[in-house]
């Protein structure tokens, strides 16, 4: 398996379906607030993960009472609620696969087609159970689960391999060592504009307003983008920061909380004091 799923990873020949599929669902989803219900920006959490638990819960306890006598009608019910709550999960999950790099959407396009089986084998099933055909409907429902099974090994592989939709940043955040770090003058810091810095070989940004100055991770928890080098925008009364690579939006001055996928989580502020005008900063 690890070697198959290399080879999905370098398989460039991907690519042509999936380019023109990330513009095709960009497109149709162009309103930024649709695509930051999608990513769960309102939840502070990926919201695909969240979703797919609803069908995958609901055809596993279809599968177990496919295997018991007298359960037509309550599988059958299961199977309708598992494939209709697939739809909007893979609305979901799309809008999150339309922002990874190549090499996650080759295989989030392997993963998609995978389900897409699946999810059309459990509407036949539905479909055979309420014309009267239970055995082919069971049939049917076992083929989609194996499917749908496949494709959540690869999501899977996605989330824990190649990081899709997980902070990309936190993990700096544990190499700052215990205790203050002096990050520089406050009075020379320059207000309303971004600063980076290091501390112990992690990359953070300042950002000061007036006597307030906030400490940040610079590397994006999106895809690790440098957000050092993004524009800082006022949204909504709070000076932003952007970031360059796919536009994920952070407030500078509320905690670092995500204003704009495709990031889903809130980037890690830092504390701060000043000591004889020097700022120090240290993990919260």
């Amino acid at each position: 398996m690890r070697a198959l799923l290399t080879k999905i990873e370098q398989a460039a020949g991907l690519d042509r379906v999936g380019d023109r599929l990330q513009r095709a669902v960009q497109a149709a989803l162009r309103p930024q607030r649709v695509r930051d219900l999608l990513h769960g920006v309102w939840l502070g959490h990926p919201l695909h993960p969240a979703m797919v638990q609803v069908p995958v819960g609901a055809w596993m306890s279809a599968a177990l009472l496919d295997a018991m006598p007298g359960q037509r009608r309550a599988a059958t019910a299961l199977v309708a609620v598992g494939t209709a709550s697939a739809v909007p999960a893979a609305v979901a999950g799309l809008n999150d696969w339309a922002a990874l790099d190549r090499e996650q959407r080759r295989v989030g396009l392997v993963h998609a087609a995978s389900n897409t089986v699946g999810l059309a084998c459990y509407a036949g099933s539905l479909a055979a159970r309420l014309s009267g055909r239970h055995n082919l409907g069971r049939t049917l429902a076992y083929l989609g689960l194996g499917a749908a099974s496949a494709g959540a090994y690869l999501g899977g592989h996605l989330a824990y391999k190649q990081g899709a939709q997980v902070n990309q940043s936190i993990s700096e955040a544990h190499r700052i060592g215990d205790g203050w770090h002096p990050v520089g003058d406050l009075a020379a810091l320059p207000d309303r504009e971004l600063v980076t810095r290091e501390i112990d070989d992690v990359s953070v940004i300042l950002y000061r307003h007036g006597d307030d100055v906030t400490v940040m991770l610079e590397r994006c928890p999106h895809q690790s983008g440098p957000l050092g080098q993004g524009e800082v925008r006022e949204i909504d009364g709070h000076p932003c920061v952007v970031c360059p690579w796919h536009g994920s939006t952070f407030q500078l001055n509320s905690g670092g909380k995500v204003v704009h996928g495709p990031a889903a989580n809130d980037q890690q502020v830092l504390a701060t004091r000043v000591v004889h005008g020097v700022l120090e900063t240290r993990l919260p």
